[in-house]
Protein backbone atom coordinates (compact mmCIF):
# COMPACT_ATOMS: atom_id res chain seq x y z
CA UNK A 1 0.00 0.00 0.00
CA UNK A 2 1.25 3.74 -0.21
CA UNK A 3 2.65 5.77 1.79
CA UNK A 4 0.61 8.90 2.40
CA UNK A 5 2.65 11.71 3.83
CA UNK A 6 -0.36 14.36 4.28
CA UNK A 7 -3.85 14.27 5.73
CA UNK A 8 -6.58 16.19 4.17
CA UNK A 9 -6.26 18.40 6.88
CA UNK A 10 -2.74 18.78 5.38
CA UNK A 11 -1.29 17.59 8.74
CA UNK A 12 1.73 15.11 8.45
CA UNK A 13 0.92 11.57 8.68
CA UNK A 14 2.58 8.68 10.81
CA UNK A 15 4.72 7.88 7.87
CA UNK A 16 5.64 11.65 7.62
CA UNK A 17 6.29 12.12 11.29
CA UNK A 18 9.27 9.87 10.74
CA UNK A 19 10.82 10.34 7.77
CA UNK A 20 11.10 14.25 9.71
CA UNK A 21 11.83 12.79 13.13
CA UNK A 22 15.08 10.89 11.33
CA UNK A 23 16.43 14.37 9.06
CA UNK A 24 16.33 15.88 12.20
CA UNK A 25 18.03 13.37 14.28
CA UNK A 26 20.77 13.15 11.39
CA UNK A 27 20.93 17.23 11.21
CA UNK A 28 21.82 16.84 14.86
CA UNK A 29 24.58 14.86 14.60
CA UNK A 30 25.87 16.55 12.01
CA UNK A 31 25.69 19.55 14.38
CA UNK A 32 27.24 17.75 17.10
CA UNK A 33 29.95 16.90 14.71
CA UNK A 34 30.74 20.48 13.96
CA UNK A 35 31.17 21.61 17.40
CA UNK A 36 32.58 17.87 19.16
CA UNK A 37 35.26 15.95 17.94
CA UNK A 38 34.57 12.28 18.79
CA UNK A 39 38.40 11.95 18.54
CA UNK A 40 39.15 14.79 21.75
CA UNK A 41 38.75 12.13 24.15
CA UNK A 42 42.23 10.20 22.61
CA UNK A 43 44.14 13.81 22.86
CA UNK A 44 45.79 15.59 26.17
CA UNK A 45 45.14 18.89 26.96
CA UNK A 46 48.51 20.21 24.92
CA UNK A 47 47.00 18.17 21.42
CA UNK A 48 49.08 15.29 22.58
CA UNK A 49 47.75 12.05 21.11
CA UNK A 50 47.37 9.02 23.44
CA UNK A 51 49.51 5.70 22.38
CA UNK A 52 47.68 2.66 21.49
CA UNK A 53 48.09 0.21 23.87
CA UNK A 54 50.70 -2.95 22.49
CA UNK A 55 51.41 -0.76 19.52
CA UNK A 56 55.00 1.60 19.05
CA UNK A 57 54.82 4.90 19.66
CA UNK A 58 54.28 6.78 16.10
CA UNK A 59 55.78 10.11 17.48
CA UNK A 60 58.53 8.96 19.81
CA UNK A 61 62.30 7.54 19.19
CA UNK A 62 63.24 4.31 20.77
CA UNK A 63 65.14 6.42 23.13
CA UNK A 64 61.98 8.69 24.36
CA UNK A 65 62.68 11.86 23.02
CA UNK A 66 59.64 13.86 22.67
CA UNK A 67 61.05 14.83 18.71
CA UNK A 68 60.85 12.39 15.64
CA UNK A 69 61.57 15.67 13.02
CA UNK A 70 64.10 18.76 12.70
CA UNK A 71 61.15 20.86 12.77
CA UNK A 72 59.41 19.26 15.88
CA UNK A 73 62.58 19.96 17.44
CA UNK A 74 62.67 23.68 16.13
CA UNK A 75 59.19 24.26 17.77
CA UNK A 76 60.03 23.01 20.79
CA UNK A 77 63.74 24.98 20.95
CA UNK A 78 61.37 28.47 19.79
CA UNK A 79 58.59 27.54 22.85
CA UNK A 80 61.84 27.27 25.19
CA UNK A 81 63.49 30.30 23.76
CA UNK A 82 60.76 32.40 24.15
CA UNK A 83 60.54 31.74 28.03
CA UNK A 84 64.42 32.10 28.15
CA UNK A 85 63.35 35.59 27.10
CA UNK A 86 60.39 37.12 28.72
CA UNK A 87 59.24 34.66 31.51
CA UNK A 88 60.58 36.31 35.02
CA UNK A 89 60.77 32.68 36.57
CA UNK A 90 62.69 31.10 33.85
CA UNK A 91 64.88 33.73 33.43
CA UNK A 92 65.91 33.35 37.14
CA UNK A 93 66.29 29.41 37.12
CA UNK A 94 68.63 30.27 33.82
CA UNK A 95 70.68 33.35 35.75
CA UNK A 96 70.89 30.86 39.27
CA UNK A 97 72.18 27.53 37.27
CA UNK A 98 75.11 30.22 35.34
CA UNK A 99 75.75 31.42 38.85
CA UNK A 100 76.32 28.07 40.30
CA UNK A 101 77.99 25.95 37.30
CA UNK A 102 80.27 28.97 36.33
CA UNK A 103 80.45 31.08 39.04
CA UNK A 104 83.32 33.23 39.17
CA UNK A 105 84.97 31.16 36.29
CA UNK A 106 86.93 28.17 36.38
CA UNK A 107 90.58 28.20 36.87
CA UNK A 108 93.30 26.36 34.49
CA UNK A 109 96.76 24.98 35.27
CA UNK A 110 99.25 23.24 33.29
CA UNK A 111 101.78 20.91 35.51
CA UNK A 112 104.24 18.25 34.51
CA UNK A 113 102.73 14.63 34.30
CA UNK A 114 104.75 12.36 37.41
CA UNK A 115 107.02 10.12 36.52
CA UNK A 116 107.23 10.81 32.87
CA UNK A 117 110.37 12.73 31.94
CA UNK A 118 113.63 12.19 33.67
CA UNK A 119 114.61 15.74 32.74
CA UNK A 120 112.15 17.69 35.39
CA UNK A 121 113.33 20.94 34.49
CA UNK A 122 112.97 20.52 30.90
CA UNK A 123 109.11 18.92 31.61
CA UNK A 124 108.87 21.97 33.92
CA UNK A 125 109.87 24.23 31.27
CA UNK A 126 107.39 22.94 28.88
CA UNK A 127 104.46 22.78 31.48
CA UNK A 128 104.90 26.33 31.45
CA UNK A 129 104.99 26.97 27.83
CA UNK A 130 101.86 25.12 27.59
CA UNK A 131 100.68 27.00 30.29
CA UNK A 132 101.27 30.22 28.22
CA UNK A 133 99.30 28.62 25.24
CA UNK A 134 96.43 27.93 27.39
CA UNK A 135 96.29 31.41 29.01
CA UNK A 136 96.26 33.33 25.95
CA UNK A 137 93.01 31.10 24.74
CA UNK A 138 91.25 32.14 27.88
CA UNK A 139 92.22 35.84 27.06
CA UNK A 140 91.61 36.13 23.50
CA UNK A 141 88.19 34.04 23.66
CA UNK A 142 87.09 36.17 26.63
CA UNK A 143 86.37 32.51 28.10
CA UNK A 144 84.40 33.15 31.31
CA UNK A 145 82.13 35.07 29.25
CA UNK A 146 81.66 31.80 27.13
CA UNK A 147 81.56 29.49 29.62
CA UNK A 148 78.09 31.65 31.11
CA UNK A 149 77.01 31.66 27.36
CA UNK A 150 77.76 27.77 26.84
CA UNK A 151 75.48 26.72 30.07
CA UNK A 152 72.72 29.35 28.99
CA UNK A 153 72.73 28.12 25.67
CA UNK A 154 72.31 24.49 27.04
CA UNK A 155 70.25 24.94 28.99
CA UNK A 156 68.03 26.76 26.71
CA UNK A 157 67.99 25.12 23.41
CA UNK A 158 68.71 21.67 25.20
CA UNK A 159 72.32 21.90 23.21
CA UNK A 160 75.03 24.11 22.52
CA UNK A 161 78.01 23.64 19.40
CA UNK A 162 81.37 25.24 19.36
CA UNK A 163 83.24 25.40 16.13
CA UNK A 164 87.39 25.79 16.06
CA UNK A 165 89.32 27.59 14.13
CA UNK A 166 92.93 27.35 14.24
CA UNK A 167 95.31 30.22 12.77
CA UNK A 168 98.71 29.02 11.26
CA UNK A 169 100.73 30.34 14.15
CA UNK A 170 99.06 27.86 16.54
CA UNK A 171 96.15 30.34 17.90
CA UNK A 172 93.02 28.80 18.49
CA UNK A 173 89.53 30.77 18.13
CA UNK A 174 86.13 29.20 18.82
CA UNK A 175 82.38 30.30 17.59
CA UNK A 176 79.24 29.42 18.36
CA UNK A 177 77.02 27.77 15.66
CA UNK A 178 73.03 28.37 15.93
CA UNK A 179 71.56 24.94 16.90
CA UNK A 180 69.18 25.90 13.27
CA UNK A 181 72.68 26.07 11.38
CA UNK A 182 72.71 22.30 11.84
CA UNK A 183 70.56 20.87 9.41
CA UNK A 184 70.48 17.82 7.33
CA UNK A 185 70.10 19.01 2.85
CA UNK A 186 67.48 18.52 1.09
CA UNK A 187 69.35 15.71 -1.18
CA UNK A 188 70.12 13.46 2.25
CA UNK A 189 66.81 13.61 3.44
CA UNK A 190 66.71 10.22 3.03
CA UNK A 191 70.11 9.07 4.65
CA UNK A 192 69.48 7.29 7.76
CA UNK A 193 72.71 8.13 9.19
CA UNK A 194 72.76 11.68 8.49
CA UNK A 195 69.80 12.93 10.19
CA UNK A 196 69.42 15.74 12.36
CA UNK A 197 72.24 17.41 10.71
CA UNK A 198 75.08 15.00 12.13
CA UNK A 199 76.56 12.13 10.39
CA UNK A 200 77.38 9.27 12.14
CA UNK A 201 78.80 5.70 11.37
CA UNK A 202 76.56 3.54 9.97
CA UNK A 203 77.23 1.61 13.38
CA UNK A 204 77.83 3.57 16.00
CA UNK A 205 75.53 6.01 16.35
CA UNK A 206 77.66 8.18 18.95
CA UNK A 207 80.31 8.41 16.78
CA UNK A 208 80.08 11.64 14.49
CA UNK A 209 82.12 12.00 11.55
CA UNK A 210 80.69 15.61 10.52
CA UNK A 211 78.26 18.11 11.19
CA UNK A 212 75.95 20.13 8.21
CA UNK A 213 76.42 23.55 8.97
CA UNK A 214 74.20 25.81 6.78
CA UNK A 215 74.21 22.80 4.44
CA UNK A 216 77.69 21.97 3.78
CA UNK A 217 79.48 19.41 5.87
CA UNK A 218 81.93 20.26 8.39
CA UNK A 219 84.45 17.60 10.09
CA UNK A 220 83.64 16.39 13.66
CA UNK A 221 87.28 17.39 14.91
CA UNK A 222 85.78 21.25 14.50
CA UNK A 223 82.93 21.34 16.39
CA UNK A 224 82.47 20.10 20.01
CA UNK A 225 78.47 19.19 20.26
CA UNK A 226 77.36 19.31 24.14
CA UNK A 227 73.90 17.79 24.45
CA UNK A 228 71.66 17.55 27.46
CA UNK A 229 68.55 15.96 29.01
CA UNK A 230 68.65 13.07 26.19
CA UNK A 231 70.01 9.66 25.75
CA UNK A 232 73.67 9.39 24.36
CA UNK A 233 72.08 7.60 21.23
CA UNK A 234 69.88 10.67 20.81
CA UNK A 235 71.75 13.22 17.78
CA UNK A 236 69.87 16.24 19.53
CA UNK A 237 70.04 17.49 22.96
CA UNK A 238 65.84 18.81 24.74
CA UNK A 239 65.70 21.69 26.51
CA UNK A 240 65.77 22.29 30.40
CA UNK A 241 62.39 23.14 30.91
CA UNK A 242 60.35 21.87 28.29
CA UNK A 243 58.71 19.47 30.88
CA UNK A 244 57.74 22.18 32.78
CA UNK A 245 56.81 25.06 29.91
CA UNK A 246 53.49 24.77 30.75
CA UNK A 247 53.79 25.55 34.46
CA UNK A 248 56.05 28.66 34.05
CA UNK A 249 53.67 30.33 31.35
CA UNK A 250 50.80 29.58 34.23
CA UNK A 251 53.24 31.07 36.76
CA UNK A 252 53.25 33.70 34.34
CA UNK A 253 49.73 34.22 33.54
CA UNK A 254 48.39 34.07 37.52
CA UNK A 255 51.14 36.75 38.19
CA UNK A 256 49.81 38.67 35.93
CA UNK A 257 46.25 38.42 36.41
CA UNK A 258 46.53 38.95 40.47
CA UNK A 259 48.36 42.07 39.46
CA UNK A 260 45.76 43.79 37.10
CA UNK A 261 42.74 42.66 39.25
CA UNK A 262 44.51 43.97 42.47
CA UNK A 263 45.20 47.07 40.26
CA UNK A 264 42.11 47.58 39.10
CA UNK A 265 40.58 47.30 42.89
CA UNK A 266 42.94 49.50 43.93
CA UNK A 267 42.65 52.21 41.42
CA UNK A 268 39.28 52.85 42.36
CA UNK A 269 39.42 54.67 45.82
CA UNK A 270 35.90 54.24 46.86
CA UNK A 271 32.33 53.97 45.71
CA UNK A 272 29.26 56.12 46.81
CA UNK A 273 25.81 54.55 47.04
CA UNK A 274 23.35 56.85 46.58
CA UNK A 275 20.01 54.78 48.27
CA UNK A 276 16.88 57.30 47.17
CA UNK A 277 18.60 59.90 44.84
CA UNK A 278 17.68 60.24 40.97
CA UNK A 279 20.24 60.16 38.17
CA UNK A 280 19.46 64.38 38.34
CA UNK A 281 20.50 64.23 41.91
CA UNK A 282 23.80 62.49 41.90
CA UNK A 283 24.76 64.03 38.83
CA UNK A 284 24.65 67.56 40.84
CA UNK A 285 25.89 65.64 44.19
CA UNK A 286 29.00 64.62 42.02
CA UNK A 287 29.38 67.87 40.81
CA UNK A 288 29.19 70.15 44.19
CA UNK A 289 31.67 67.55 45.73
CA UNK A 290 34.52 68.07 42.66
CA UNK A 291 37.36 69.68 42.96
CA UNK A 292 38.40 70.01 39.77
CA UNK A 293 35.59 69.91 36.34
CA UNK A 294 37.70 68.71 33.17
CA UNK A 295 35.31 68.37 29.68
CA UNK A 296 36.58 66.53 26.98
CA UNK A 297 36.41 69.28 23.73
CA UNK A 298 35.51 66.10 21.36
CA UNK A 299 32.82 64.17 23.29
CA UNK A 300 31.86 67.27 25.16
CA UNK A 301 31.82 64.82 28.19
CA UNK A 302 32.88 66.26 31.72
CA UNK A 303 34.77 64.36 34.28
CA UNK A 304 34.80 65.39 37.89
CA UNK A 305 37.57 64.82 40.56
CA UNK A 306 38.28 64.88 44.27
CA UNK A 307 41.19 64.75 45.92
CA UNK A 308 41.53 62.77 48.89
CA UNK A 309 44.63 63.64 50.97
CA UNK A 310 46.03 61.24 53.77
CA UNK A 311 43.53 61.15 56.73
CA UNK A 312 40.25 62.62 55.02
CA UNK A 313 37.33 62.35 57.10
CA UNK A 314 33.89 61.70 54.84
CA UNK A 315 30.63 62.95 56.39
CA UNK A 316 27.90 61.40 54.27
CA UNK A 317 24.75 62.28 54.35
CA UNK A 318 21.76 59.77 54.98
CA UNK A 319 21.14 58.42 51.30
CA UNK A 320 25.28 58.25 51.18
CA UNK A 321 27.27 54.94 51.84
CA UNK A 322 30.93 54.55 50.78
CA UNK A 323 32.18 51.46 50.24
CA UNK A 324 35.95 50.71 49.67
CA UNK A 325 36.56 47.77 46.94
CA UNK A 326 40.44 47.92 47.84
CA UNK A 327 39.77 46.35 51.01
CA UNK A 328 38.30 42.99 49.27
CA UNK A 329 41.49 41.99 47.75
CA UNK A 330 43.11 38.89 49.16
CA UNK A 331 46.15 38.08 47.12
CA UNK A 332 46.90 34.97 49.73
CA UNK A 333 44.75 32.58 47.90
CA UNK A 334 46.22 32.81 44.96
CA UNK A 335 49.94 33.18 45.99
CA UNK A 336 49.59 29.67 47.29
CA UNK A 337 48.92 28.59 43.81
CA UNK A 338 51.60 30.48 42.17
CA UNK A 339 53.86 29.22 44.59
CA UNK A 340 53.07 25.60 43.90
CA UNK A 341 53.48 25.97 40.30
CA UNK A 342 56.81 27.07 41.04
CA UNK A 343 57.70 24.61 43.36
CA UNK A 344 56.80 22.04 40.46
CA UNK A 345 59.29 23.52 37.88
CA UNK A 346 62.11 23.92 40.92
CA UNK A 347 61.72 20.52 41.38
CA UNK A 348 62.43 19.69 37.80
CA UNK A 349 65.64 21.67 38.35
CA UNK A 350 66.60 20.23 41.48
CA UNK A 351 67.10 23.25 43.17
CA UNK A 352 65.41 25.26 46.09
CA UNK A 353 61.86 26.84 45.25
CA UNK A 354 64.04 30.14 46.25
CA UNK A 355 66.18 30.13 43.74
CA UNK A 356 63.62 30.63 41.27
CA UNK A 357 61.02 32.22 42.92
CA UNK A 358 63.86 34.77 44.72
CA UNK A 359 61.54 34.15 47.76
CA UNK A 360 64.09 33.21 50.59
CA UNK A 361 61.35 33.52 53.28
CA UNK A 362 60.69 29.60 53.34
CA UNK A 363 64.42 28.89 53.23
CA UNK A 364 67.72 28.82 54.96
CA UNK A 365 70.66 28.83 52.36
CA UNK A 366 73.07 28.04 55.20
CA UNK A 367 71.12 24.41 55.31
CA UNK A 368 70.26 24.02 51.49
CA UNK A 369 73.50 24.09 50.28
CA UNK A 370 75.43 22.16 52.62
CA UNK A 371 77.59 19.22 50.95
CA UNK A 372 75.18 16.86 51.38
CA UNK A 373 72.22 18.60 49.27
CA UNK A 374 70.20 17.44 47.02
CA UNK A 375 71.27 21.09 44.81
CA UNK A 376 74.57 20.86 45.88
CA UNK A 377 74.76 17.27 44.54
CA UNK A 378 73.25 17.95 41.35
CA UNK A 379 75.19 21.40 41.14
CA UNK A 380 78.52 19.54 41.25
CA UNK A 381 77.24 17.28 38.25
CA UNK A 382 77.09 19.46 35.90
CA UNK A 383 80.39 21.19 36.96
CA UNK A 384 81.86 17.63 36.22
CA UNK A 385 80.58 17.44 33.09
CA UNK A 386 81.02 21.18 32.20
CA UNK A 387 84.71 20.56 33.39
CA UNK A 388 85.21 17.46 30.77
CA UNK A 389 83.95 19.15 28.20
CA UNK A 390 86.28 22.16 29.38
CA UNK A 391 89.47 19.95 29.34
CA UNK A 392 88.73 18.81 25.97
CA UNK A 393 88.49 22.39 24.77
CA UNK A 394 92.40 22.86 25.95
CA UNK A 395 93.26 19.87 24.56
CA UNK A 396 92.27 20.74 21.34
CA UNK A 397 93.86 24.00 21.91
CA UNK A 398 97.09 22.44 22.51
CA UNK A 399 96.64 19.98 19.82
CA UNK A 400 96.03 23.18 17.19
CA UNK A 401 99.52 24.46 18.62
CA UNK A 402 101.40 21.54 18.19
CA UNK A 403 100.75 20.94 14.96
CA UNK A 404 101.29 24.79 14.14
CA UNK A 405 105.34 24.07 15.59
CA UNK A 406 104.13 26.44 18.49
CA UNK A 407 104.68 23.40 21.10
CA UNK A 408 106.94 20.67 20.89
CA UNK A 409 104.84 17.43 20.17
CA UNK A 410 105.45 15.64 23.26
CA UNK A 411 103.07 18.48 25.26
CA UNK A 412 100.37 15.72 24.35
CA UNK A 413 101.51 13.10 26.83
CA UNK A 414 104.72 14.75 29.20
CA UNK A 415 101.84 17.28 31.23
CA UNK A 416 98.57 17.35 32.48
CA UNK A 417 95.71 20.00 32.55
CA UNK A 418 94.00 20.78 35.96
CA UNK A 419 90.55 22.66 36.41
CA UNK A 420 89.55 23.97 39.22
CA UNK A 421 86.18 25.21 40.01
CA UNK A 422 84.31 27.28 42.69
CA UNK A 423 83.02 25.65 45.70
CA UNK A 424 79.22 24.81 45.94
CA UNK A 425 78.97 24.39 49.61
CA UNK A 426 78.78 26.30 52.52
CA UNK A 427 82.16 26.24 53.41
CA UNK A 428 84.10 27.20 56.96
CA UNK A 429 87.28 28.72 55.52
CA UNK A 430 89.38 27.99 59.16
CA UNK A 431 88.63 24.11 58.87
CA UNK A 432 89.19 24.18 55.06
CA UNK A 433 92.18 25.53 55.13
CA UNK A 434 93.60 23.19 58.18
CA UNK A 435 92.28 20.12 55.74
CA UNK A 436 94.55 21.34 52.83
CA UNK A 437 97.51 21.90 55.60
CA UNK A 438 97.06 18.32 56.46
CA UNK A 439 97.26 16.62 52.84
CA UNK A 440 100.04 19.21 51.70
CA UNK A 441 102.13 18.18 54.94
CA UNK A 442 101.29 14.02 53.92
CA UNK A 443 101.98 15.15 50.39
CA UNK A 444 98.47 14.77 48.97
CA UNK A 445 97.81 18.33 47.81
CA UNK A 446 100.34 20.69 46.16
CA UNK A 447 100.83 24.04 47.64
CA UNK A 448 99.50 25.03 44.42
CA UNK A 449 96.22 23.11 44.34
CA UNK A 450 96.29 23.98 47.74
CA UNK A 451 95.90 28.14 46.31
CA UNK A 452 93.69 27.71 43.56
CA UNK A 453 90.88 26.35 46.00
CA UNK A 454 91.51 29.32 47.40
CA UNK A 455 90.98 31.88 45.08
CA UNK A 456 94.52 32.55 44.42
CA UNK A 457 96.87 32.47 41.41
CA UNK A 458 99.83 30.29 42.89
CA UNK A 459 102.89 31.71 40.13
CA UNK A 460 101.37 35.01 41.71
CA UNK A 461 101.69 34.51 44.86
CA UNK A 462 105.08 33.46 44.78
CA UNK A 463 106.39 36.35 42.58
CA UNK A 464 104.95 38.58 45.97
CA UNK A 465 106.75 36.27 48.52
CA UNK A 466 109.60 36.16 46.91
CA UNK A 467 109.26 40.56 46.27
CA UNK A 468 108.79 39.91 50.42
CA UNK A 469 105.21 41.29 49.79
CA UNK A 470 103.63 39.00 52.27
CA UNK A 471 103.87 40.62 55.55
Amino acid sequence: MQETTNNQNGSAAPGGLDRVEKRLMEAFDELWDTFVDPADAYFDGDGTPWDRIGQASAHATPAGAPFTTEEQLAQIRNQCRTLASTNEFAINGHENRISYIVGSGHVYRVTPKPGYAADELAAAELAGEVQQVVDAFVRINKWHQRQQEIVRRKDRDGECFLRFFTAPDGTTRIRFVEPAQVSTPPELSADRNAGFGIRTDPLDVETVLAYYVDGRPVDAGDIQHRKANVDANVKRGLPLFFPVRKNLRRAEKLLRNMSVVAEIQSAIALIRKHGSGTKGAVEQFVQDQADVSVTNQRSGRTSHFRRYGPGTILDAVADVEYDFPARGIDAGRYVTVLQAELRAVASRLVMPEFMLSSDASNANYASTMVAEGPAVKMFQRQQHDMQEDDLEVMWRVVEGAVAAGRLAPEARTAVEIQAVMPSLAVRDRLKDTQADQILVRNGAMSVQTMAMRHGLEPDREQTLIGRGENG
